[in-house]
């Protein structure tokens, strides 16, 4: 690898206020020119937490932005206690032992600092308010956050939440916290938060989310501080020079020649792992973007300017790694970890992070590319009508979204894309009418995280799980989680055995069989799972084959010693009044979409209402407040010890009742076999097939494990294992002629068809193509 203590430092630009120190005498420029572009960090990260000193509170829209931060100002000024001899600053946030109360003090003296710095606020400029804070912050450093007190529980809550939210409020009331009393307070964040590249009391290396934030910590506190020399590490450490590059936040994962690292961050298929081998795209990935564009604003066009090259990588992240898995305003919670268990991250807020953070990413991009980034933003915004973007978000990004809204630049469009993520085991098939998302894990990836009390029954979140997003853009809202059962989630089979709180969480399977491949251009894909059910000896083979409106679900060889079943849908209705019709072959439920039994089997239906809380799900923030929901479920019910049980489905997203009548009547999936060699099936000009082994189906035979997918002219092959050198496929069609042949491909005459030959290595799951004609 080239050496990156040159390469990552390479400074571009100018330097910030060179015309004022032109005329000073030359001994002192250097030092006026550093207090300056300092001074304008300051100011850059206010603008950032207030909107700047333009706001013009008489603007309609950022007049509901400012009463937004007056309201939240207005509650913690309420409950504050600012009585002699005080214990706590608020009661709800008393503890000692739970450190999430530190960082939560800290957030509200925030939101009151936010509501004094904003220009326009009721609070704006307030004395009586402003000693509220100075006083609050004296009692947090004298009682709760200073070197000389004990840490305890979350380091998190030290050196990222609390620490943040401090430096920020610092920020906010510069000029009115005496000089002394802020090196103080920067000393305490200092201690917690020393350097952009370790973090936690024993001093880890931070990766991926948790590096960018603490190194933004480390930026603002050296903003207040001055201090150049922690601005120059903070620009180092995005990139990791200190190690080579091996934990760089911005370089993909998989890139050739990069240093081993933790497996932490982006890979290039949009794949996104946090905490080793947690798919978390919608979690600490989103938080990444959204930190990561604001030190990026904070620092570019100064001389701790990040430059590293792998900074185009970003622009990646967005198309590949949130854009597909974003739908209407909504992200699918196959990629946000245990952040599905909180109340706060319902009701499409985790993709508001998203959208900011992109926001502030256009400005500094190139031409081409931020036309094509206000693009995606502004269909972003105004395909979102269950949450309006413009009435949840902070002033300054207000602003930017308001210039994107107006711009002549086209909506990007609906998302037409099938698009598989093999680093994290998940797919996204987005039609014009629904979404469709897949959930599965393997040897390579975890099942689930259940940390700090959260994400409590999120047992079978991977076994399979199938999401359906169509026009009810608040269905995964509106408290789904804690309501649906965590037992028959959709898509899922499972052994029904009750099981404790995070049982069985941060577990690969002992299976390697995990994938698929897809078409090139086209809305059809083949995916597979060999599952393998966690402290159970529960066994099934499942394949989903996604075919444009069509997924045909094939299962095979279930087994098991417990009660199993397979869940064919568990949706939360709208009304409750929906109509459920079932008939011998297919049911259809209205506003949802039709369910066609090629086999015609015995199936079990349920409408029920289900009453839980969010503390049930999540003892950490969930409420006491119990909420009810009505749900309508289908389901394969395998009996007590099945052995080699199946099942054979076909879902039609959004169809009508008449058109799952017409299909049903019609068939035209065919099944081609379901067994422990191969799932396969055919629609029109489309073979789509999973070999678990080496074997034939019609006119294909595999030489091992292989995802094939036919359409028309093109032939797709993946090795979903990733464990193979290489995958053959003999293709019996011998009036095909080779038009366009992959790299890694070889194609040769074999009998009287053809035999393809793809090399595996280095693919990690990833789809070869060859187009015939």
């Amino acid at each position: 690898m080239p050496d990156l203590s040159i390469r990552r430092r390479t400074v571009l630009g100018g330097m910030i206020g060179t015309a004022t120190a032109l005329s000073l005498p030359a001994s002192s420029w250097a030092a006026t020119r550093t207090a300056t572009a300092i001074d304008e960090l300051r100011r850059r990260w206010q603008t950032l937490l207030t909107g700047g000193p333009t706001v013009d509170p008489s603007d309609p829209d950022l007049a509901v932005a400012i009463a937004r931060v007056d309201r939240l100002a207005q509650s913690a000024l309420a409950t504050l206690d600012r009585s002699t001899g005080r214990t706590a600053l608020w009661p709800d946030l008393a503890s000692t032992t739970l450190s999430n109360h530190v960082a939560s003090n800290f957030r509200r003296i925030k939101q009151i600092a936010v509501a004094w710095a904003t220009n326009g606020s009721a609070y704006h400029g307030n004395e009586s308010v402003a000693e509220d804070i100075r006083g609050a912050l004296e009692w947090m450093h004298a009682n709760r956050y200073s070197p000389t007190l004990p840490r305890y529980d979350n380091d998190y809550d030290w050196e990222i939440g609390g620490a943040s939210a401090f430096a920020d409020t610092l920020v906010l009331l510069y000029d009115v916290i005496p000089a002394e009393t802020r090196t103080t307070y920067t000393a305490a964040i200092n201690h917690y938060t020393p350097d952009p590249n370790l973090w936690r009391a024993d001093r880890q290396i931070a990766t991926g989310a948790n590096r960018v934030w603490i190194a933004t910590v480390v930026a603002t506190r050296a903003v207040l501080d001055g201090d150049t020399a922690a601005l120059v590490r903070v620009r180092d450490a995005i990139s990791d020079v200190d190690g080579n590059g091996a934990n760089s936040v911005l370089a993909f994962n998989d890139a050739p020649g990069r240093l081993d690292g933790t497996g932490e961050g982006f890979y290039s298929d949009g794949s996104f792992l946090q905490h080793y081998k947690h798919p978390y795209n919608g979690g600490y990935g989103k938080e990444l973007l959204g930190t990561l564009s604001s030190l990026l604003y904070l620092l570019g066009g100064t001389e701790w300017t990040v430059t590293d090259p792998d900074l185009e990588n970003i622009y990646g992240w967005i198309n590949d790694a949130f854009d597909p898995l974003m739908v209407r305003g909504d992200l699918m919670g196959s990629v946000c970890g245990r952040e599905i268990a909180r109340p706060s991250k319902q009701n499409h807020a985790p993709t508001q992070t998203i959208i900011e953070g992109t926001l502030r990413m256009i400005p500094a991009a190139p031409a081409e590319r931020a036309v094509q980034l206000t693009a995606l933003v502004k269909q972003w915004i105004i395909e979102d009508t269950f949450r309006d973007f413009l009435k949840v978000t902070d002033p300054a990004s207000l602003v930017a979204a308001r210039n994107v809204l107006a711009s002549s630049t086209t909506a990007r469009g609906p998302l037409v894309l099938h698009k598989q993520y093999p680093r994290m085991d998940k797919v996204a098939h987005h039609r014009p009418a629904f979404t469709i998302g897949l959930s599965a894990y393997s040897s390579r990836i975890y099942n689930y995280e259940s940390i700090q009390n959260e994400n409590l029954h999120g047992w079978h979140l991977s076994d399979g799980m199938v999401l359906v997003y169509d026009d009810d853009l608040g269905h995964y809202s509106g408290d789904y989680w804690p309501t649906v059962d965590p037992y028959r989630l959709p898509g899922t089979t499972i052994d029904t055995r009750r099981l404790a709180d995070s049982y069985g969480f941060r577990k690969t399977s002992e299976a390697d069989w995990v994938g698929g491949t897809s078409v090139p251009g086209r809305t059809i894909g083949a995916y597979g799972m060999d599952l393998r059910g966690y402290g159970t000896n529960l066994r099934a083979l499942k394949s989903w084959f996604l075919i444009d409106d069509v997924m045909a679900c094939v299962g095979s060889d279930i087994t098991g010693d417990g009660e199993v079943e397979t869940i064919v849908e568990n949706r939360k209705l709208r009304t409750g009044d929906e109509t459920f019709t079932a008939a011998p072959g297919w049911c259809h439920l209205e506003g949802t979409g039709g369910y066609v039994f090629p086999d015609r089997p015995p199936i079990r239906t349920l409408r029920e209402n289900r009453t839980a809380t969010w503390r049930e799900i999540n003892l950490k923030y969930g409420t006491d407040t119990p909420v009810t929901r009505p749900y309508q479920t289908v389901w394969f019910a395998h009996g007590t010890a099945p052995v080699g049980q199946g099942y054979y489905y076909v879902q039609l997203p959004t169809a009508t009742l008449a058109q799952t009548k017409t299909f049903a009547g019609k068939l035209p999936v065919q099944k081609l076999r379901a067994d422990n060699t191969a799932h396969a099936v055919r629609l029109h000009r489309v073979l789509a097939a999973n070999f678990w082994t080496a074997g034939t189906v019609a006119e294909l035979t595999a030489d091992g494990p292989a995802s094939v997918v036919v359409a028309g002219g093109t032939i797709a092959i993946s090795d979903p294992t990733q464990t193979r050198s290489s995958v053959t496929l003999d293709v019996d069609k011998p009036e095909l002629l080779p038009e366009n042949v992959g790299d890694g491909v070889t194609v040769t005459r074999h009998g009287r068809g053809w035999r393809i030959v793809i090399d595996t290595t280095d693919r990690h799951g990833g789809t070869a193509t060859v187009t015939f004609r």
